[in-house]
């Protein structure tokens, strides 16, 4: 018997007749439906596209779209967009840009920009004919995806190699059919896609066209990308000469900070309770470049965290060197990032944030996504090593807890006011917006 509770049909509903079956949900279902048509853009083809870019759209999710200035990348000052909800990344990343802008800057390079796509099949008869006629396919693998490779190719990317790998340790009759490919300014999914697909029709015809094959012995499994990119990297650091004063910070000696940043870098090292935290601040930065410029923040994060447990061991991103009398702090990522394609294209603010940061390739949004996530990652390790991280956290965070409380304007500069010399935590600025109430 069918569950009453299950809705069929909801994609053919109109947008209205949506908002208004899952607004009846809730406890205030008019609320519900005025909030969600609230944030409509007010230009109804702008919200069309938005609509299209999903499935079963209700609304537009607003997050802040901000700034962070003076990232010198290589001898060239960029004005860095970020979109996120924690005010404190935003102003870490000034700070940290504007700090090593006036001692040289960020310096990145990208190592190469190779990604993988696989096709998975299981083949149960002797392998040994598939292996000799290999180099004969792989040919054929080339020519048959010419017409999907042509455009890449003119632009200098396409495929790079291909291979046979046998997993039959891992799996009883597994292989592989791996490619790489360089997909130049596009992040690449649909194209590497296109091609696996193509490469795996191509394996069942040679194997049904050769008589000394049983094509009964293949089975394809599935052909898709790999959000693992080991060899589409980039390498950014900063660096400074210990013979000066840097004036890393006030409380303590150069020597000091530089010891207490060491030993903070080293416990990422080693300790994944803290690794996965220290992470998630250079992600604070990558993803929030990611998202201005309509980038896939996921697979991003997937493959960095999986680069961080490349030796078997998760561990920090980023690694500190002190030698010769020179500090130099920096972040060896894999990113798989795009200029051209996706929302890159279509959403209006990601336009403009490419359009801001002077139209970059993909191997330059690499570098100043790098940047930004090495930026922050700095400025959360010397919070945490000298004043703690709280403090500046939750100084950012108290107009947030403030419009909890619904206060006005009057009450927020009295409380910010206040809390310039007092600890903001939820429960402190409860007490005092109940005093001056």
């Amino acid at each position: 018997m069918k569950d009453p509770r299950i809705i069929t049909g909801f994609s053919r509903l109109s947008k209205d007749e949506k908002v208004d079956l899952v607004a009846g949900q809730v406890k205030h279902p008019l609320q519900f439906a005025e909030t969600l048509r609230s944030s409509w853009h007010r230009d109804p083809l702008v919200q069309k596209l938005y609509d299209e870019f999903s499935e079963n759209t209700l609304s537009n999710y607003y997050f802040p779209y901000g700034v962070a200035p003076n990232f010198l990348i290589n001898g060239k000052l960029y004005i860095v967009p970020l979109v996120i909800e924690e005010s404190s990344v935003v102003a870490a990343a000034s700070g940290a840009a504007k700090f090593w802008a006036e001692r040289g800057g960020f310096h990145s390079e990208v190592i190469s920009m190779k990604k993988i796509g696989q096709v998975h099949f299981l083949w149960k008869g002797d392998i040994q004919p598939l292996k000799d006629d290999f180099p004969i396919i792989k040919q054929r693998l080339l020519e048959r995806t010419h017409p999907i490779t042509e455009n890449m190719k003119l632009r200098g990317g396409g495929i790079s190699d291909i291979e046979l790998v046998d997993m039959t340790d891992s799996i009883p009759d597994y292989y592989q059919i791996k490619g790489w490919f360089d997909t130049r300014d596009s992040m690449g999914a649909n194209f590497i896609n296109s091609c696996l697909e193509e490469f795996a029709d191509q394996l069942k015809e040679y194997v049904t066209e050769d008589e000394r094959l049983d094509e009964n012995n293949l089975e394809i499994i599935m052909s898709i990308l790999s959000n693992y990119t080991p060899e589409c990297r980039v390498n950014t650091w900063v660096e400074c000469d210990l013979s000066t004063r840097q004036g890393f910070d006030d409380s303590y000696s150069d020597e000091d900070f530089v010891r207490r940043f060491q030993t903070g870098i080293a416990i990422a090292q080693v300790d994944v309770n803290r690794a996965t935290t220290h992470n998630k601040g250079i992600f604070n930065g990558i993803d929030a470049v990611a998202l201005a410029t309509g980038n896939d923040f996921r697979a991003m994060e997937a493959c960095g965290h999986t680069w961080a447990s490349r030796d078997g061991k998760y561990k920090s991103l980023s690694e500190i060197s002190v030698k010769d009398g020179k500090f130099r702090f920096s972040l060896d990522i894999p990113l798989a990032i795009g200029t051209v394609g996706g929302l890159t294209n279509l959403h209006p603010l990601a336009k403009y944030s490419l359009e801001l940061l002077g139209n970059p390739g993909a191997d330059e949004l690499m570098m100043i996504a790098s940047a930004a996530g090495l930026a922050n990652n700095y400025a959360a390790v010397k919070s945490l090593v000298t004043k703690g991280i709280q403090k500046g956290h939750m100084k950012m965070h108290l107009l947030n807890i403030l419009n909890v409380f619904q206060a006005t304007e009057a009450e927020k500069k009295q409380a910010i006011e206040f809390f310039k010399h007092e600890k903001v935590a939820y429960s402190t600025v409860s007490k005092f917006i109940e005093s001056i109430r």
